[in-house]
């Protein structure tokens, strides 16, 4: 038998390795690493989520040329991450109808982001 680190290998043929190998506390932070790299993630696209919808708002509010491609890749990028939404708040003036209507899903984008990401650092 032979003791090489951590790793107790009984096996007769050297090259494998049993399931025993990493002591409980490495498992425990690899557990702890894949959490906080999964919180990150979750911030991170609920984060792009609503910078897209917020600068749909801005570029909306500012008369943004429509016909612009990047202004075109902004608003279809917010309208399907707003598509649940649609219509909501049905408003006579048209910028505040723009600003409730994306403003609202950017906001539970946030929320439920970081809420999620949180739980996940608890864990």
């Amino acid at each position: 038998m032979r003791q090489i680190g951590f790793v107790v290998n009984t096996d007769p043929v050297s090259g494998y390795q049993t399931y025993d190998q990493h002591p409980p506390q490495d498992r425990t932070a690899r557990n702890r690493a894949t959490a906080r790299r999964a919180a990150l993630t979750i911030c991170t696209i609920a984060d792009v989520a609503a910078g897209l919808l917020g600068l749909w708002i801005v570029l909306y509010l500012l008369d943004a040329n429509q016909g612009n491609a990047f202004v075109e890749f902004v608003h279809g990028a917010a309208d399907l991450l707003s598509g649940w939404a649609r219509d909501i708040f049905t408003m006579d003036t048209e910028g505040l109808r723009v600003i409730l209507n994306y403003g609202l899903p950017a906001v539970l984008y946030l929320a439920l982001g970081h809420g999620i990401a949180a739980r996940l650092n608890r864990a």
